[in-house]
């Protein structure tokens, strides 16, 4: 048997619409207040950055014509000639590519670590003291907040050219950086097989071993393999400041108006952090998805 549903009284049908006016006015006011708050801040911060809209628009076509100078002239009739002039210095360049990876390789794999020992420390659910804990933080905090250009140029200062002082630069920023994602892995975990654990009296790295270790590993690798693809670009700039790597020879092009070649080692730098991305995606993808079965 169907039941009508009896109509609302005319004067509470007005009611509820005078307040659902009033909360749809009172959220357009929100949103055309915070348009406003932020485009004002975006102004603001424009004219403190000196940030020029006319000089940006005047000058766009020198930065046009600097990436017309930079690509070579291939033709079809001559094609393996105009590439092999193109990339003449491959051997070198592919050595200086490799020796870029490998210094993201071992920086990220040093600081990585750095960031393990250090984050049970950071994690609030672990840590012995609380003052342990603050100071843990804040050395994270210093640990990433100087750049690792920085930081590289710090080391060459104090330890000379080399691609050392590009690993030493990166393993410390990777140390900070990934040291408060793997604190923020470990604070969201379930507490009860740690409670369990020391409950039954096992020690506190016992615990993180066996009740801690099985719930953030995944996550752990993850985030270290997307600190892989960073450190790869940032390794990429260190040859800027004597650090090694490929910078090096792309700075020299650039200052000695080399224009062809460096077109020829950004192409290889862009294709190598491409293929890298897109490895590191596929396996962080396989870690996230096998830690979401279990």
């Amino acid at each position: 048997m169907n039941k009508r549903i009896a109509p609302l009284a005319p004067a509470r049908s007005e009611a509820l619409k005078a307040a659902y006016a009033r909360a749809v006015a009172a959220t357009r006011r929100r949103t055309i207040l915070s348009l406003v708050a932020i485009a004002v801040l975006a102004v603001a911060a424009g004219f403190a950055a000196e940030v020029k809209p006319l000089v940006l628009t005047g000058n766009i076509g020198n930065f046009t014509s600097y990436l017309g100078q930079i690509l070579p002239g291939l033709t079809l009739a001559n094609i393996r000639g105009d590439l092999a002039e193109w990339y003449w210095g491959l051997p070198k360049w592919a050595a200086l590519l490799g020796e870029t990876l490998l210094m993201a390789y071992l920086g990220t794999l040093l600081g990585g670590l750095a960031a393990f020992v250090l984050c049970f420390g950071a994690a609030a659910n672990l840590a012995r003291t609380r003052l342990g804990c603050f100071l843990t933080r804040r050395i994270l905090e210093v640990l990433r907040t100087v750049p690792e250009i920085v930081f590289a140029l710090i080391f060459v200062i104090a330890f000379g050219l080399g691609p050392m002082v590009g690993v030493m630069a990166l393993a410390i920023h990777t140390a900070g950086a990934l040291g408060k994602l793997f604190s923020e892995v470990v604070e969201n975990i379930d507490m009860k097989p740690v409670d369990g654990l020391t409950a039954s009296g096992a020690t506190h790295v016992e615990a993180i071993r066996f009740a801690v270790l099985p719930q953030v590993l995944s996550n752990f690798a993850s985030y270290g393999l997307l600190r892989f693809e960073i450190n790869v670009r940032g390794a990429g700039v260190m040859g800027f400041v004597g650090a090694g790597g490929i910078g090096q020879e792309l700075l020299v092009a650039i200052r000695n108006f080399y224009y062809t070649d460096v077109s020829a080692i950004l192409l290889m730098i862009i294709a190598t952090v491409m293929v890298i991305d897109l490895a590191t995606e596929r396996l962080r993808h396989r870690l996230i998805g096998s830690e979401g079965t279990r």
